[in-house]
């Protein structure tokens, strides 16, 4: 599993340029079954997301898609993490 913890590095009106190709791109990536979550972070200065992904080598391929990435507006950081426990409705996270 993998966060994805994104950090706007452009002004606000860029991001909202191209959130509707970003949006597209987290659509594509929901119908995959690889995102479980995601959202803006209070303030808004990035967002995050929650991925399940085989190996860093697979979440760095699916970041590299993200317009917002590829146009230099947000900068990613992505943690590995090993989901050992979950709220109940959750449980499917933990492999």
């Amino acid at each position: 599993m993998f966060l994805f913890d994104l950090t706007y590095e452009k002004p606000l009106e860029e991001v909202d340029r191209l959130l509707p190709e970003h949006i597209l791109y987290l659509d594509k990536w929901y119908a995959g079954g690889k995102f479980l979550c995601s959202g803006r972070k209070n303030p808004r200065t990035g967002g995050v997301i929650l991925c399940s992904c085989a190996s860093l080598e697979e979440a760095e391929r699916i970041r590299d898609e993200d317009p917002f990435y590829r146009q230099g507006v947000a900068r990613y950081v992505i943690t590995e993490f090993f989901p050992s426990k979950a709220a109940e409705g959750f449980q499917a996270l933990l492999h």
